[in-house]
């Protein structure tokens, strides 16, 4: 586990096992183990294939009662908690965007709808066995000691990855004029895109403005103000605020922190400043949405 203070504790595979990017790895029985049982984040993208069995998931602020087959998509930094009594078989599959993002980011285009979706229901027989063979031979190589192996398991997982991607629905019919895909823009674009998204992760506590942002990807903030909006239909600042959010919700429904705490976590001002930041962007205040989630959930 890396902590770095953090409020909810943080797992890192590398810190299991020092200087690897993937690990494949099996859970079975009657009881969730201990360190999935509460709250917790990962440093790294994780999918879990629920094989037999029942399993309740709390994934930031959504319940998920989830029936084997089925793909539980866990992006980096998303607050989970795993519980249930019942009999369960799960494959859990963690491995870090080095790993992955090289190898398709010219060929699947729904790679963050993926994960947004959460859980991805195994439909029918055949897509069950094309999971199923793509992690039983993970996890085969994995436990074994062969030449290439690091080489032969990116692939598997590449290849495991696009397999996922044929149960993603990726329509939003709700929306007229959805933003494009991030893989039909040219390669310059796609990488100043994915490159804006991973910055705010690593530093939305102390640059907030889109100028911050633009001098690290050593682009004007107009420019990226203009191709953030294209391919999200959001302006920069909207994104990055956000986040800013996103990350105060998780803190106020999974911890049993202050509102001043959370606060200077986040680096504002002062509480004052954070109660009217989060009721203009969400219209409740801190304490409103702390109680709501609670009693929605508990």
């Amino acid at each position: 586990m890396k902590n770095n203070q953090a409020l909810i504790p943080i797992y890192d595979m590398a810190a299991c096992i020092p200087g690897t990017n993937f690990i494949i790895k099996k859970t079975e029985g009657n009881s969730v183990p201990s360190y999935m049982a509460i709250p917790h984040r990962h440093a790294d993208y994780k999918i879990s294939f629920l094989v037999e069995g029942e399993v309740t998931h709390y994934t930031d602020f959504e319940k998920y009662t989830i029936k084997a087959p089925a793909l539980l998509m866990l992006a980096p930094d998303q607050v989970h908690q795993q519980t249930g009594n019942s009999y369960y078989k799960m494959m859990h599959i963690s491995f870090n965007k080095e790993f992955l993002l090289t190898e398709t980011q010219g060929v699947l285009a729904c790679w963050e709808c993926m994960f947004s979706q959460v859980v991805l229901p195994v439909m029918n027989v055949e897509q069950m066995q094309e999971i199923s063979v793509y992690v039983d031979l993970m996890y085969q190589e994995f436990k074994d000691d062969k030449p290439q192996k690091g080489l032969i398991l990116k692939n598997l997982l590449n290849a495991f990855i696009i397999c996922a991607g044929r149960l993603v629905n990726c329509k939003n019919e709700t929306v007229a004029e959805a933003p494009a895909p991030v893989v039909t823009m040219d390669y310059s674009q796609n990488r100043i895109v994915r490159q804006f998204k991973s910055l705010i992760d690593e530093n939305f506590v102390n640059a907030t403005q889109v100028t911050q942002y633009a001098d690290m990807l050593y682009v004007t903030p107009g420019h990226l103000n203009d191709l953030i909006k294209t391919v999200t239909g959001k302006t920069a600042k909207q994104i990055i605020d956000e986040r800013r959010i996103l990350e105060a919700k998780r803190l106020l429904f999974w911890g049993e922190h202050s509102v001043k705490e959370i606060a200077g976590r986040l680096n504002f001002e002062d509480d004052a400043y954070f109660n009217r930041f989060f009721k203009k962007h969400t219209g409740n205040t801190p304490a409103l949405f702390q109680r709501t989630i609670r009693e929605k959930y508990n």
